[in-house]
């Protein structure tokens, strides 16, 4: 099922939009704190964003700008303020297509279905894990933290992957050199722990010092 996100401050047209999208078998959630928004984006992974441009606090522009630091999701905008100056900056601020208000449902429902084609009927589907302001991005093989971001070696992704879907719980050693030989990779316990010290290495240019923690005698977690 696909999940899109709505970030629209109009109660009205934000249910609306929840409404006729469930009926096609869409997973849907609104933005709920205007302060905030790359976190509700991380926390439900959607994979499309219905942005408008007018928000409390940062608009549409800024809060696409963000999410394009990240991630590559489509973003429609919807906006009465529909002149060409406004679709120009949409585009070049990484938006993919622009709806005005007001806008006949049945045509944004088509055209939210011709995106998720587009985006996923190749590539497949994608996941975020966040942690401690720390965004890994399972497809794209990377790490994002205060807006600087790392490239991650196969083995690097499959352990970050397995600690951040389980942050604060110790992943023992045995269970992470099972997952490492799932991709034809012998890993014996020096090299796992050889393997561990470079990817903290890695992970300490981007500030995130003792992200990944040793729990004696099990193996790993972050905190």
């Amino acid at each position: 099922m696909h999940k899109i996100l709505i970030v629209e401050d109009d109660k009205i047209i934000a249910n609306t939009l929840v409404q006729q999208l469930g009926i096609w078998g869409y997973a849907v959630s609104c933005v709920q704190d205007f302060h905030d928004v790359l976190s509700e984006f991380v926390s439900f992974d959607p994979h499309l964003v219905l942005m408008d441009i007018s928000l409390p606090f940062f608009n549409g522009y800024h809060w696409c700008s963000e999410i394009r630091k990240l991630s590559q999701v489509p973003v429609i905008f919807l906006s009465s303020a529909a002149d060409n100056l406004n679709i120009v900056v949409a585009m070049n601020m990484g938006g993919d297509d622009f709806i005005p208000k007001p806008f006949d449902l049945n045509v944004l429902i088509a055209k939210v279905q011709a995106m998720l084609r587009r985006a996923y009927h190749f590539s497949g589907q994608r996941h975020l894990l966040e942690h401690g302001g720390a965004i890994l991005d399972v497809a794209d093989a990377s790490l994002t933290y205060q807006g600087q971001k790392l490239s991650l070696t196969k083995n690097e992704l499959k352990v970050l992957q397995l600690l951040m879907e389980s942050p604060g719980k110790p992943v023992g050693r045995d269970t992470i050199m099972v997952k490492l030989w799932e991709s034809d990779s012998f890993v014996d316990e020096n090299a796992l722990s050889v393997g561990i010290a470079r990817l903290r290495k890695k992970l300490d240019t981007l500030g995130l010092e003792d992200f990944i923690s040793t729990k004696k005698g099990i193996g790993y977690f972050v905190r």
